[in-house]
């Protein structure tokens, strides 16, 4: 037996799931999900299947918000049994009709807004009550409609007003429009907040969008509300913003007060993620992320410290150990970049390396192992890269591939991003028998070197190469190559570490008693719906 189920407000798409067998709640954790799982394959996408397939006892309900529909194909994956309902929203709907015209709004509605936008522009000074009173009524007649947003008097009167109270640099016509594009997902999430089936706990797997998501449903609803953290939102979102093309350049010297002398405009969307991820820890009861640098970092953004907990990743070794037992004897003069083909990997560095690489090694060769479907104008200008480089019969891009096949063929694994979180290539790379190059980013050094004393003692399972530094990157994988005892040291230190401190059995019992939590605070209390 199936269950249709669809988002509510028109936004979604039918998904057939299971159906429910116990009564009330639909699931008891709902996962929210901005632009992963099921639709987009990667480490955080993995980590979610994981959980959900490592912990059968529960159910869930897969909460997936993207942008537009078009932006996303079929889903990547198969939903193991224990999901029993499903919803997709896009928080980009151009088509979606609006009852369009001129109106009056509701002027208290938007002084409401006013002062919500003033708490949020002083950390720590927003209640929840002030973010209940502008939430509770957000999408309703009460308070700011959709419409009132898109075409009413009292909008225009609120966003001229701040345009000219704090807007320095751009025209007004990109602020209004930025302004517009801000706000216009929040009547999204209210629609999803209110519909939103019973369950017995949201999770979300990230602050923005998400986070908000999760905040929102536990102050309209009294739902209990989890977040984790793989990588930090706001600074990846400061990537991107960074490389974007449709955001316009300003004069970064007229407001540069503003977030990293980034114009204006940039300025003000990493303010409004910023304020969005604060409003998600104020309202969850647990912060988690991946290890304590991540945590520091929240902290510092906002999070109260008595809410925070690293909960590091974790990977089935027994999956690895056909991988391992498949190693032939020597090392090969392969590297391997196993990630997606998209900027925040800088493919192009692994690229360059290779240059210098074969330059030295004429035997080298290096393979790209992800999907190229997330940014094509990327893949071709990496591809391109390989060609002007003369390394068509040295590079490979391969692809998706099953990674117990890829990694036996592999001398070693590299990744050469700009941003990472604890990525689990890394851990079915040393399961695997693969030593690692990684940058200084994210967790990546205390994998390759140790967290701790006892951890260090283990000794460094490959090396820790700068950013953007192909040769530093060539010189590294040189040095493992070309000396096998070190080769093998390196090999020795990333088993024993995943065995040690990494099996997904730690994982999977620090989150089932996160969830037990969490179960029992909602059983404890009467949900309420605003």
């Amino acid at each position: 037996m199936v269950e249709q189920v669809n988002s509510p407000a028109g936004t979604g798409v039918a998904q057939a799931v299971p159906a429910v067998q116990a009564s009330g709640a639909v699931a008891d954790i709902a996962l929210l999900l901005e632009g992963t799982y099921p639709y987009i394959r990667g480490g955080v996408s993995a980590w979610v299947h994981q959980i959900i397939s490592g912990l059968p006892e529960l159910t869930f309900a897969v909460i997936f918000i993207g942008g537009e529909q078009k932006m996303y194909g079929a889903a990547q994956y198969q939903f193991p049994p224990n999901v029993t309902h499903v919803e997709t929203h896009y928080l980009l709907n151009p088509d979606k009709p609006h009852k369009g015209g001129a109106r009056k709004g509701n002027p208290r509605a938007f002084s409401e807004m006013g002062e919500l936008h003033a708490h949020m522009r002083q950390p720590g000074q927003m209640s929840g009550a002030d973010m209940m009173k502008a939430f509770a009524r957000l999408g309703s007649r009460e308070g700011v409609s959709e419409e009132d947003f898109l075409y009413s008097e009292a909008s225009w009167k609120y966003i001229t007003e701040q345009y000219r109270e704090r807007c320095t640099d751009p025209s007004f016509v990109d602020y209004f429009w930025a302004i517009r594009a801000m706000h216009a997902p929040l009547f999204v999430l209210a629609d999803i907040a209110a519909g939103l089936p019973e369950v017995r706990a949201v999770h979300a797997i990230s602050t923005g969008y998400a986070g908000l998501l999760g905040a929102m449903i536990h102050l309209r609803r009294g739902i209990p509300f989890l977040l984790t953290e793989h990588g930090i939102y706001t600074k990846e979102r400061k990537i991107d913003l960074s490389q974007a093309t449709w955001i316009h350049d300003y004069n970064d010297d007229v407001c540069n007060t503003l977030h990293d002398e980034m114009g204006y405009i940039r300025g003000l969307w990493i303010k409004f993620y910023e304020q969005i991820g604060r409003m998600a820890y104020a309202q969850a009861s647990r912060i988690v992320t991946l290890y304590e640098g991540n945590r520091l970092r929240q902290i510092a953004d906002g999070a109260a410290p008595e809410k925070t907990r690293v909960i590091t990743n974790g990977i089935n070794l027994q999956r690895y150990q056909g991988a391992l037992a498949k190693r032939p004897e020597g090392i090969p003069p392969v590297l391997g970049l196993i990630g997606r083909v998209v900027p925040i990997k800088d493919i192009k560095t692994f690229i360059r390396a290779l240059r210098m690489l074969v330059n030295e090694r004429s035997d080298a060769e290096g393979w790209i192992v992800g999907p190229e479907d997330e940014d094509p104008a990327y893949v071709a200008e990496c591809k391109e890269l390989v060609t002007s480089l003369g390394l068509t019969d040295h590079v490979k891009f391969l692809g998706f591939q099953n990674v117990t096949e890829i990694l036996p063929q592999l001398g070693l694994t590299v990744l050469t991003s700009i941003s990472e979180a604890l990525p689990l290539v890394v851990l079915e790379a040393f399961a695997s028998g693969v030593p690692c190059l990684a940058t200084d980013v994210g967790s990546c050094r205390e994998l390759i070197e140790g967290s701790g004393d006892e951890d260090r003692a283990l000794g460094a399972a490959g090396s820790v190469v700068f950013i953007a530094d192909p040769e530093g990157t060539a010189k590294a994988a040189l040095e493992l190559l070309n000396n096998t005892e070190r080769w093998r040291a390196a090999q020795r230190a990333g088993l024993e570490r995943v065995k040690r401190y990494y099996d997904d059995k730690l994982m999977f019992s620090s989150y089932r008693n996160l969830y037990m939590q969490s179960l029992t605070a909602a059983a404890q209390s009467s949900p309420v719906r605003i």
